[in-house]
Order: C-alpha cells, then structure tokens, then sequence
C-alpha cells in the first residue's frame, strides 16, 4: 500500500528495492504516533516493512523525550521493520541503523561521524538523529521500529548543520534522500547478521575518543564498544560501560 509515497517507491524500484509499505502526511504530532496507529488498524504480519514520512512535525520527540524541531525541508520518519537477527539489544540495533544510514551519507561525500548512542555529526554539528525501538514477544523480537529525522532542506538551530549546507543543490532533493534512509533500512537489515563487523565499523567511525559523565562531571577515554552497542570507558584503573548516555552503572576500580 502506498499513500502519498509513490515517488519515492517509484525512486526505489529503479534502486532494486520495491517492499516497503509507505504512508505519507503533510502535517502531524509525530510520525511514531502514525506509525503505531497504522498497525494497530492493520495487523502486523511480520513481512512487508513499513514506513510513514512527514512533512512537519509538531511535537516530535529524540532520546530522553527531548524536543526535536521538525520543519518542511527535513525527512522525518518512523519505520517498522522484521528482525530475524539475533541482535535483542536496542543500543547495537540503533548503531546499526547509524552505520548504514552514515554509508549513504559518506556515499554522497558527506564527512559525517557518530556520536553515541543516536546521532549523526558533521564537524561537530548535528544531522541526523535516530530512535531505536525493539518490540518484544516473550523473549522474542517481534518487531524493530526505528525514528529517524534527517536534516535535508530545513532551517536549523544553532549546533546543527543540514545537507543544504554541505552539498550542491541537485543532491539535497528531499525524495532522493527519502529513498537513501530507506535503502539504509535495508542495508540494516543486512548488517544485523555481522554485529562483530558493526562494532568495527562504528567504532571507526566515533565522533570523539572522550566522553563527560553528564552527572559527575569526570572525564572517562573511550576504549570501544560491546557487542551489545555499550559504551566501553576508562579512567586510570577504574572502567565502567554505559547503555544509555551517563549510565554509569557497572563500574570496577
């Protein structure tokens, strides 16, 4: 099924890829909120994955339920997706999402880097930024849903930097990069079977080598990550890992 997404499955049909199911709306609160409305009136099969675009976003929401400005230019999207993988942790299956997404974007020669957990840098300015979800059934994925929001053609606040900044106008159509998050999607699905090779590649790819613990304020070297997406830290002798930012928790001396 598609409403209002025929361009852009018309766009991935000539990539090779025509699966997904998408839905697109001018206006609405926020994406996931369509997203889970939509399965809701049609249950999930597990098969097609499916995506919903908007337009703009009126109260759309990151990590820690932090506001993110969602304006016309930009590519906002919440998508849900099968995960036969034996991935079960929600941080390495939003790093995954970042690599493949960072891939397109490196494609396109955009110098992008990530900043664990969830967003996208370029020289230090924000990009894009990714929610991940996983949907359990007993002890089963049942479902992966991630949120994306890509800053394309849209005004900006300071801090954060968007593609028509950083790219010659032919390559900032916003149709165009609603296909290259999809095939990202699809690329993810893919990476999911490696996560030896993600943690390898992201960690290549992390925008800084020290982190700063939001609630003590000690400085802690980044040593890589877990092949569950934690953070891995040290400090002289001490070494902690985080799964979310400033989770401290699991600390030795």
């Amino acid at each position: 099924m598609v409403r209002g997404g025929a361009p852009v499955l018309r766009d991935l049909r000539r990539r090779g890829s025509s699966h997904w199911r998408l839905r697109h709306v001018q206006v609405c609160t926020s994406t996931e909120l369509e997203l889970v409305r939509w399965l809701e009136r049609q249950t999930w099969s597990g098969g097609q994955p499916r995506a919903v675009f908007a337009t703009h976003q009126t109260q759309s929401h990151g990590q820690h339920g932090r506001v993110w400005l969602a304006p016309r230019g930009g590519l906002w999207l919440s998508a849900a997706l099968p995960w036969p993988h034996p991935i079960q942790a929600t941080g390495l299956f939003g790093l995954v999402v970042a690599l493949a997404l960072a891939e397109q974007l490196e494609a396109q020669a955009v110098p992008v880097c990530i900043k664990w957990p969830n967003d996208l840098l370029v020289h230090s300015r924000k990009l894009a930024g990714i929610l991940p979800t996983l949907v359990f059934r007993g002890s089963r994925v049942r479902q992966a849903r991630i949120g994306i929001g890509l800053n394309v053609c849209n005004a900006v606040p300071s801090g954060a930097v968007a593609l028509k900044q950083l790219l010659p106008r032919g390559r900032c159509r916003l149709r165009s990069w609603q296909s290259a998050v999809l095939q990202a999607l699809d690329r993810s699905m893919d990476l999911a079977g490696d996560p030896a090779f993600v943690v390898r590649e992201v960690e290549r790819r992390l925008w800084s080598d020290r982190v700063r613990d939001p609630r003590s304020g000690d400085d802690w070297q980044v040593q890589g990550l877990g092949l569950d997406g934690r953070l891995l830290l040290a400090q002289g002798n001490r070494t902690c890992s985080w799964t979310r930012w400033g989770d401290s928790q699991g600390r030795s001396v």
